[in-house]
């Protein structure tokens, strides 16, 4: 069973990170970056504990990941209307009110991307056939939408933690 875990786990990293190489191309003027890390409690210089994030390249079930997504306006003028849709990633669960970024509005789908609500709005139907409102693990993808223009060179990032089932 740990192996097929493992298993598991290893080709779920790998269509991550083939997405993010893919994600970090140039779209236009907006370049995107993904990285998937873990927080780990190392003992610094001074003997003291601290969390640092590293890498995601081995989680076992119940380890959360952090998911970040760089992006950048590498273009000569102002970008508008600058919106980053990420999936929730398969065998992960997303962590309730996890997801963040500076200056942008934050939406989910429940629906694999086909609608985008705030949570309060958000339902699903239970196994009695009546509608509920939808949890955190229901969500299956997370959209920013930036307030404001990113100016050219400008930057940022988003982000959201989510625990490997």
């Amino acid at each position: 069973m740990k192996r097929y875990v493992l298993i598991m786990l290893a080709a779920l990293l790998t269509a991550f990170i083939a997405n993010s190489a893919a994600w970090a191309q140039p779209k236009g003027n907006i370049e995107l970056k993904a990285v998937a890390e873990v927080e780990m409690e190392v003992i610094n210089a001074n003997g003291e504990k601290e969390l640092k994030r590293l890498p995601a390249s081995s989680v076992v079930p119940g380890d959360f990941v952090i998911y970040t997504i760089y992006y950048a306006n590498v273009g000569k003028a102002p970008a508008d209307k600058v919106v980053i849709t990420n999936p929730v990633p398969e065998h992960m669960r997303y962590e309730d009110g996890s997801a963040s970024g500076v200056g942008t509005g934050i939406t989910f789908s429940v629906d694999n991307g086909k609608r985008y609500d705030v949570p309060i709005n958000l339902t699903m139907v239970g196994a009695d056939g009546k509608k509920r409102p939808a949890k955190g693990s229901d969500y299956t993808h997370i959209r920013w939408t930036l307030q404001k223009s990113l100016a050219p060179e400008e930057k940022g990032r988003v982000n959201f933690r989510a625990q490997l089932e």
